[in-house]
């Protein structure tokens, strides 16, 4: 670590529904231990999932005032209003999607203009460090942290929520009003479901999420073939591969590198599973160049889908009918089938969930697991000696995009 004191601080969360935090009082307490340097500032909070005393006992100090920090640590985007110049910062902020061509950030905060956000960033030379692209290069970019499986714990229990709420015109406890993992599988392990077929797509974090906390249900997974053949009365699920919903423009074989690579020269055919299909559970990263899982005028040969959980919600991305987020207390709209536009829930309607925190609803939880990478897998690199995973998610310095982000000089004129 440098020899020079070091100060790190936890913003206050700018979205007052994010309960999140990066580091847990836990966590402070053995960061300060392990850097004799190191100085720990926390914003209090009223929001936050630990309390302001618990950082205070882990030996944080608690001030309004956080000038003083060398490096700034948050989850979400932060305000424009609360920025503070010739800082480092690391938060998501969800600038990653926003390509050569595309002109929008698809993702993050409702309402955060990302545009002001990074010309307010490059203005006050503020170091902007973005979790999303701490990397491992040589595991095909696998990502280090992220929230991703909570994402997809949540995501799966809410959409079988509002499942429940429109068969069984009953609801479980919210997850946020639980808000304690270990519980939410024992509310789930006591639900019954019946004549019921899921389809999941994605294999990254999100959809092992999703994974993990359907073995604590009574729905089965079953093969590609048997979801797309055999009618069941019990409720099972498929988790469907890439190489199953996507095919070359060209009718050449499947390649997830050509695909990762060339996301532009494919398409969908997941129509066939869609029809047999009572929910949708999109857990598939979306690169903004991949085509659409469906286009809105197919909606009308999936008679049986009713409910599209989309976990990853991009707005007007994979999932056409995603429109908007929704939010923790209101996780659920409809979209007309025919109208394409919001509606009430109805019989000509899709249920939509698109809450863009899942991870919120269990903070405790999820903070808890992305602290433990933080420690681990960024702090030693950013204090000590960096490996280059720090330096590639480095998106300005300087009052400058970094090299590989140049193309963001475009989104913000």
């Amino acid at each position: 670590m440098h020899r020079k004191p070091i100060t790190i601080s936890i913003i206050r969360e700018s979205r007052g529904d994010d309960k999140r935090t990066p580091i847990v009082p836990q966590q402070v307490k053995e960061l300060l231990s392990r850097y004799p340097n190191l100085k720990i500032l926390v914003q209090p909070s009223k929001n936050r999932c630990f309390k302001d005393e618990n950082y205070f006992s882990a030996g944080a100090k608690i001030e309004e005032d956080i000038s003083s920090s060398d490096i700034i640590l948050g989850v979400k985007e932060v305000d424009v209003s609360a920025l503070i110049e010739n800082k480092t910062y690391l938060f998501f902020s969800h600038t990653s999607k926003i390509g050569k061509d595309n002109n929008q950030a698809t993702q993050g905060t409702p309402g955060m203009n990302k545009k002001e956000l990074l010309k307010e960033i490059l203005k006050k030379n503020i170091t902007l460090i973005d979790y999303e692209n701490i990397r491992d290069i040589s595991r095909k970019g696998h990502r280090y942290l992220g929230f991703g499986r909570f994402a997809g714990i949540v995501g799966c229990y809410n959409t079988l929520n509002l499942h429940l709420k429109i068969k069984q015109k009953r609801s479980m406890p919210r997850a946020f009003e639980v808000n304690d993992y270990k519980k939410i599988k024992e509310i789930i392990a006591k639900q019954s479901f019946k004549n019921l077929k899921i389809l999941l797509t994605g294999d990254g974090r999100v959809a092992k999420g999703s994974l993990e906390f359907l073995k604590y249900t009574n729905i089965k997974q079953i093969s590609l073939k048997d979801y797309l053949t055999k009618s069941y009365e019990d409720a099972v699920y498929c988790n469907i591969p890439t190489s199953e919903y996507v095919e070359h423009n060209d009718g050449k074989n499947f390649s997830i590198e050509d695909f990762i690579k060339n996301p532009h020269n494919y398409k969908s055919k997941i129509q066939k599973y869609l029809v047999v299909t009572d929910i949708l559970i999109s857990s598939h990263y979306w690169d903004p160049k991949s085509p659409k899982l469906f286009d809105l005028s197919e909606i009308k040969e999936f008679k049986n889908l009713k409910i599209i959980g989309d976990i990853t919600c991009d707005i007007n991305g994979s999932i056409p009918t995603t429109i908007r987020s929704s939010s923790i207390l209101k996780p659920y709209y409809a979209i007309d089938k025919k109208a394409f536009k919001e509606t009430l829930l109805g019989k000509e309607s899709i249920a939509i969930m698109a809450v863009d925190n899942l991870p919120s609803e269990l903070s405790s939880d999820s903070s808890e697991e992305f602290g433990k990478d933080v420690s681990k897998e960024v702090l030693p690199y950013l204090l000590k000696d960096d490996d280059g995973r720090i330096s590639r998610a480095t998106i300005t310095s300087n009052r400058q995009f970094c090299p590989k982000y140049n193309y963001l000089k475009d989104f913000i004129k």
